[in-house]
C-alpha cells in the first residue's frame, strides 16, 4: 500500500452486537482470609466499546463516516455506551429493548494481569419480535447512504436476520464484510468477504475437511477454496497469529506477515481487521491493499492493552515505519504522510536535492554532512526528462530508477522521491522540511523552496561541496575514454 487514503468520504453502516468493556484497576496486597484469591483495592473504572460498537469505534478514530445499528438495554450501560459513540462522532441508530440487558463484560485489573471478567448478558435472538423487523427496516433505510456494511456477529443475537441484510444489500449492490461466530456459516452465504481467524475458520472447515494443521498454507489455501464455492464468497480474509494474514480470492491468494512487534492482548483485533478492511474498500482501494492496511492496524492494535483501537497517526507512523529502519525509495503522496508523523513525533527532517547521475565520493560526503543536521535525511531527485533540460540531452547517464536505488543504499539517506519540475520548489512547499540544505556557492535566497521553508519556521543550510569531484568530469573522462 503506498499511502493512507482518506477516510472522510467513506460511508460504513456497522450492524451487530453492541457491547460495553468496564474495566476495574486496583492494587492487590494480600489474600483474602475468606477464600484463597486476592483483594483487590478499585482504585479507576474506564468504560470502553465492545463488538460492534468496538468496529464502528475503530472507523470513526481513521475519520470514516460511520452508522452503527445493534440493540441494548433500557438500562445505564446502554445510555454509558450511546454516550461513548456520540463523543466518537459515530451516527448510533440503536433500538432499546426492555427485555434484555445491555450486553457488558466487567474486567478486574491488577498490575497489567485480567484476575477475573464477568459477563452481563442475554441473547438478543429476539424470536420474531417487533425489534427484529425494526433492525431490518433500519438496514434498508441506511443503504442509500452506505459504501459498505460491516456486520459484527459475536453470536449475541442481534444478527439473526443477516441472511436477510445480505440479500438486502446484494439488492442494492453494497458490500457485505462478515466478523463470523460458530460453526454454522450458511447463513452468511453471498457475502462479499468474511474475516475469521484461523482457529474460527478451523471449527467451520471440519464440518467438509479434516485438517493435523490449519496453519499450513497449503491446507489453508484448499479449505478456503472450498468456503469461496460453498459460500459464493468474493474473497475470505484469514487471520493467522505470528504467521499474519491470508487474503484469498477466486484464482489466487496474497499472505501477509505479521507486523507486530510485541503482542500484549489480542482482545478486540479483529474488529480492527475489519474496521480497516472496510474503511480501505469503501476508499477506493484494492481488497489486497485494504488487506495490508488491516494487517498493520493488527499489528498496533494487539500492542496495547484491552479492547483498543488505532488512529490515523498511528498508522501513517507504522506505515512508513520499514524492516531496514524506515528507509527506501517512495511516492510524493506517501512522504508526505510520512511527514505528518514525523512531525508530530517531533523529529527533525533535512531535505535536498539534485540530479546524482553518477554518484561519486563528493556526493558521499555532502549526504552525509546533510543528514547530521537532523533525524532523517529526504533526498529529491530530478526524473530523466528534468536532467535532460538541465544537463542535455547526453544527460541523464543512469535512469531515475537506479539512480535512486543507488541513494537508497547510502546509510544517510532515509527516503528518495523523484520530481518532474526543473526545480523541486512545489515539493519543497509540500513537505516543509525543518532544514533546507543545498550544496555550493548559492545565497540561501536563491535556494528553491527557500521561502517556503523559512515561513513555516524552517532554516535553510548551505554545504561546500567536496574538491576535486564532479559529475561533469567523470563523464568527460569516460567519453574520452571510450573515444580511446
Amino acid at each position: 500500500m503506498p499511502t493512507l487514503p482518506v477516510f472522510a468520504d467513506a460511508r460504513v453502516l456497522v450492524i451487530g452486537d453492541v457491547m460495553l468493556d468496564r474495566y476495574w484497576y486496583g492494587d492487590t496486597g494480600r489474600i483474602s482470609p475468606e477464600a484463597p484469591v486476592p483483594v483487590v483495592r478499585i482504585g479507576d473504572e474506564e468504560r470502553r466499546l465492545g463488538g460492534g460498537a468496538n468496529v464502528a469505534l475503530n472507523l470513526a478514530r481513521i475519520g470514516a463516516r460511520t452508522r452503527l445499528i445493534g440493540v441494548v438495554g433500557n438500562d445505564e450501560p446502554g445510555q454509558a455506551a450511546e454516550g461513548l459513540l456520540q463523543e466518537a462522532g459515530v451516527v448510533s441508530d440503536l433500538l432499546i429493548s426492555n427485555s434484555h440487558p445491555t450486553i457488558a463484560k466487567l474486567r478486574v485489573m491488577s498490575r497489567n494481569q485480567q484476575l477475573i471478567r464477568l459477563d452481563f448478558e442475554k441473547s438478543f435472538a429476539m424470536d420474531g419480535a417487533f425489534e427484529r423487523a425494526e433492525l431490518l427496516a433500519r438496514v434498508r433505510a441506511a443503504l442509500a447512504d452506505t459504501d459498505i456494511i460491516v456486520c459484527s456477529d459475536y453470536g449475541k443475537g442481534t444478527l439473526a436476520d443477516v441472511a436477510a441484510i445480505i440479500a438486502m444489500a446484494r439488492a442494492a449492490g453494497v458490500a457485505v464484510l462478515i466478523d463470523p461466530k460458530g460453526r454454522d456459516w450458511a447463513r452468511y452465504a453471498g457475502a462479499s468477504l468474511i474475516t475469521p481467524n484461523v482457529a474460527e475458520f478451523g471449527a467451520y472447515a471440519e464440518g467438509f475437511a479434516t485438517a493435523d494443521d490449519w496453519q499450513d498454507d497449503t491446507t489453508l489455501a484448499r479449505g478456503a477454496e472450498h468456503a469461496l464455492s460453498q459460500l459464493d464468497l468474493t474473497a475470505l480474509l484469514i487471520t493467522r497469529s505470528e504467521k499474519g494474514m491470508s487474503l484469498f480470492e477466486r484464482g489466487g491468494a496474497q499472505h501477509l506477515p505479521a507486523r507486530a512487534r510485541e503482542v500484549f492482548d489480542v482482545t478486540g483485533a479483529g474488529d480492527t481487521v475489519i474496521a480497516m478492511m472496510a474503511a480501505g474498500l469503501a476508499a477506493g482501494l484494492t481488497r489486497a491493499q485494504a488487506a495490508e492496511l488491516a494487517n498493520l492496524a493488527a499489528g498496533i492494535v494487539v500492542a496495547k492493552l484491552g479492547t483498543a483501537t488505532v488512529s490515523r497517526d498511528e498508522l501513517l507512523a507504522a506505515l512508513h515505519a520499514a524492516p531496514e529502519g524506515g528507509r527506501g525509495v517512495t511516492d510524493e503522496a506517501a512522504l508526505a504522510d510520512w511527514m505528518t508523523g514525523a512531525k508530530a513525533r517531533g523529529e527533525r527532517v533535512v531535505m535536498t536535492n539534485g540530479c546524482f547521475d553518477l554518484l561519486h565520493p563528493g556526493h558521499v560526503a555532502y549526504l552525509e554532512a546533510a543528514r547530521a543536521l537532523g533525524d532523517h535525511l529526504i533526498v529529491a531527485v530530478n526524473d530523466d526528462a528534468s536532467v535532460a533540460r538541465l544537463k542535455g540531452p547526453a544527460r541523464p547517464i543512469n535512469p531515475l530508477a537506479h539512480r535512486m536505488q543507488v541513494l537508497r543504499g547510502l546509510g544517510a539517506v532515509d527516503w528518495v522521491v523523484a520530481f518532474g519540475e526543473d526545480t523541486p520548489e512545489r515539493l519543497i512547499c509540500r513537505l516543509l522540511p525543518d532544514v533546507l540544505v543545498k550544496g555550493g556557492d548559492y545565497d540561501a535566497a536563491q535556494v528553491a523552496g527557500a521561502d517556503c521553508v523559512i515561513a513555516a519556521g524552517g532554516g535553510v543550510r548551505i554545504l561546500e561541496f567536496v574538491d576535486g569531484h564532479s559529475t561533469s568530469a567523470i563523464a568527460a573522462r569516460i567519453r574520452e575514454r571510450a573515444g580511446d
